[in-house]
């Protein structure tokens, strides 16, 4: 009996995948796609089996689909992976790590395990980083992180200030940056990586399968940067380190390119829907080019109670909501026109 009641237990545990009030991780809102979901089936009868030694299939996978070599490649368990890796090859204790704030949950929790000091450099009132200063920062540091789109505002810095603020960081000075909403950008507003890591060898852009994907579950992230770099990165890869299910369900993945795309522009839907709701309500967000929406803090923190969705809550009162389906968008405005009730 034990072990069924440790399995009713374990399965009782797992999260739903469909869940319209699931709105604070920002995760794809939609089950895995059906190849994926046929791939991950057909590799569970070989987990008995170790995954490659280094994931060198899956880094060569991810390069061809980048447009870059190989070794320009390294892999980790989710973005979050690929961040240590890099901090955990180029940082000693002490040296500065420069974010904007508010960021990504992630970076003051990483800055702290590897024993960083972190920077912060406030955004403007729309959400934007504040380049020139963070450039000045990034002359004491030895790592700098932009996140494009921002998260949790979702706003996209322009090319051309990215490019001249790359141009001011010193050379000994790695750049991380943040793409792990990359998908859901509009084509005219996507960097091209291979030229990018060209032109700076001192920059790693960071990627998840995570979020336009939806493998959150699966834990895969890469990154990509110019190829000495990248060899010194790769010597910190972890061996057996990426679970023998990755492969496939990122190979899948490209193969189902056409209703990956279809999906992501479901969810871009859905958020231009939310934001124009919240806007008609004649409420304040950030221009997102992400899959969640931000509601600055006011005067009074936005709560929506405890039957309400369950979105990111902020210092200063600021919620990042995640964009599900649509019984997602009327509960976070139901909750946010009971929130805004409360508040007058």
């Amino acid at each position: 009996m034990a072990p069924t009641c440790a399995l009713d237990d374990a399965v009782g545990s797992l999260p739903a995948a469909v869940d319209p009030l699931a709105l604070s991780l920002n995760e794809n809102p939609f089950p895995p796609l059906p190849a994926v979901r046929a791939a991950l089936s057909a590799s569970i009868s070989v987990v008995n089996r170790y995954p490659e030694f280094l994931p060198e299939r899956l880094r060569s996978l991810i390069a061809a689909r980048v447009g870059v070599a190989d070794d320009q490649v390294l892999v980790g368990a989710g973005a979050t992976g690929v961040i240590l890796q890099v901090l955990q090859a180029v940082t000693s204790p002490g040296d500065v790590l420069v974010t904007a704030t508010p960021t990504f949950d992630g970076y003051p929790i990483f800055a702290q395990m590897a024993r960083l000091r972190p920077v912060t450099v406030a955004l403007d009132r729309h959400g934007h980083h504040d380049l020139d200063a963070m450039a000045e920062a990034a002359m004491r540091a030895r790592v700098v992180v932009v996140c494009r789109p921002h998260n949790p505002t979702g706003t996209v810095e322009p090319a051309a200030d990215l490019f001249r603020f790359l141009d001011r960081v010193p050379s000994s000075t790695v750049v991380l940056l943040d793409e792990a909403y990359a998908e859901f950008l509009a084509p005219e507003l996507c960097l091209d990586i291979p030229s990018l890591v060209a032109r700076y060898p001192n920059l790693v852009v960071v990627r998840t399968f995570s979020k336009a994907y939806g493998l959150a579950g699966l834990r895969v992230g890469y990154g990509v940067c110019a190829p000495a770099l990248a060899r010194e990165l790769w010597g910190m890869q972890l061996p057996f380190g990426i679970g023998i299910t990755a492969l496939v369900a990122v190979a899948a993945s490209y193969d189902a390119e056409d209703q990956l795309q279809q999906r992501i522009r479901m969810i871009a839907a859905e958020g231009t829907f939310l934001r124009a709701r919240l806007r008609s309500m004649g409420l304040y967000c950030t221009d997102s080019h992400a899959n969640f929406v931000y509601l600055p803090g006011g005067a009074r923190p936005w709560a929506f109670g405890d039957g309400g969705p369950r979105v990111r809550s902020y210092a200063d009162g600021g919620v990042r909501i995640t964009v599900g389906d649509r019984r997602s968008s009327r509960a976070v405005l139901a909750a946010v026109r009971g929130a805004v009730n409360g508040r007058g």
